[in-house]
């Protein structure tokens, strides 16, 4: 990765509706701009987000997404996420790029980032130079189902075990039994469900184990805001049509674009990676052999970092 870097702006952008959504630059100011678009949702940036671009050639502009990281309300106190929705994000990023006198941008996302970064662009084609994406999600039935109802159970069924333990006695639907027991206001009852919900993803998004990611994935802060947030997201399926964004791939024929898929990745299995690539033919589709979901895994973050130099000139 390219060294550590510090941002020479940042602020928050007022949306007009009680959010104010961090944001921040770093790199040349006269560089070519690109937009990080972070995971969950409800993962916030982090300062090694900055180094997936060359700084000396990008205008690198990071962001919170609505109710996390240094965004505010934070899902943590907040639990109302009525204004906190896929099309609202979308809003957000137009408001900021054209607060930023951006024209048009290179948009980086992965995993939830990947499924914001589609719906952005499907939307906003003109406004996107290139699009480089990791760890395909698009909120399908099936891509939630195989997740949070059971099917990635069948490789992990300790960790599974783990997931479902605040779950005990009651029945249906785990994602809606999680809603309830996240909108609770005892802190015994949402806390553990946070923590559970959040390490499950801490825990299987590489391909071996990383304790220290799973420890990160706990802290209760950070857990809340992150489970609440996605679960919000997952019980409304991201507020799309049903292959919604699979489905509008023609849109993006005129961006060049680069997918990177982990070959392993159990948050996010390949099928959508593949399947976004056919309805999207002018995409590079990169499978890489020996890595599971997350950015940092050596064969992913090798394949994001010749992406992102590729387009840098």
């Amino acid at each position: 990765m390219y060294p550590e870097i510090e941002p020479h702006a940042s602020g928050h952008l007022e949306t007009g509706d009680g959010n104010l959504v961090y944001w921040e630059e770093c790199g040349n100011p006269s560089g070519k701009p690109v937009v990080f678009l972070h995971g969950g949702p409800g993962g916030g940036c982090s300062p090694s987000h900055r180094r997936l671009f060359d700084p000396s050639a990008y205008r690198i502009v990071l962001f919170d997404q609505r109710g996390c990281g240094r965004s505010v309300p934070h899902a943590s106190v907040s639990g109302d996420l009525s204004l906190n929705t896929t099309w609202h994000l979308v809003a957000d990023m137009e408001k900021l790029r054209s607060s930023l006198g951006i024209d048009r941008w290179q948009v980086f996302g992965g995993s939830w980032g990947s499924t914001l970064a589609l719906a952005y662009a499907e939307t906003h084609p003109s406004r996107v130079s290139e699009l480089v994406l990791r760890g395909i999600f698009t909120l399908r039935s099936s891509e939630v189902d195989w997740y949070y109802r059971g099917g990635a159970a069948n490789l992990f069924p300790d960790l599974w075990e783990k997931f479902t333990e605040p779950l005990a006695g009651l029945s249906g639907d785990p994602v809606e039994l999680y809603t309830k027991l996240l909108a609770s206001e005892d802190p015994e009852v949402h806390g553990p469900a946070a923590v559970a919900w959040s390490t499950w993803e801490g825990a299987t998004v590489t391909l071996l184990p990383r304790p220290e990611l799973v420890a990160e994935f706990a802290v209760p802060e950070y857990a809340l805001a992150f489970a609440r947030i996605e679960n919000h997201y997952f019980v409304h399926r991201g507020w799309f049509e049903e292959g919604q964004l699979i489905r509008d791939a023609v849109r993006l024929k005129d961006i060049p674009g680069v997918i990177v898929q982990g070959r392993y990745d159990i948050a996010t299995p390949a099928v959508s990676a593949w399947d976004l690539h056919k309805a999207w033919p002018e995409s590079e589709l990169v499978l890489v052999p020996d890595a599971g979901h997350a950015y940092d895994e050596p064969g992913i973050l090798s394949a994001l970092l010749e992406a992102t130099d590729r387009f840098r000139g």
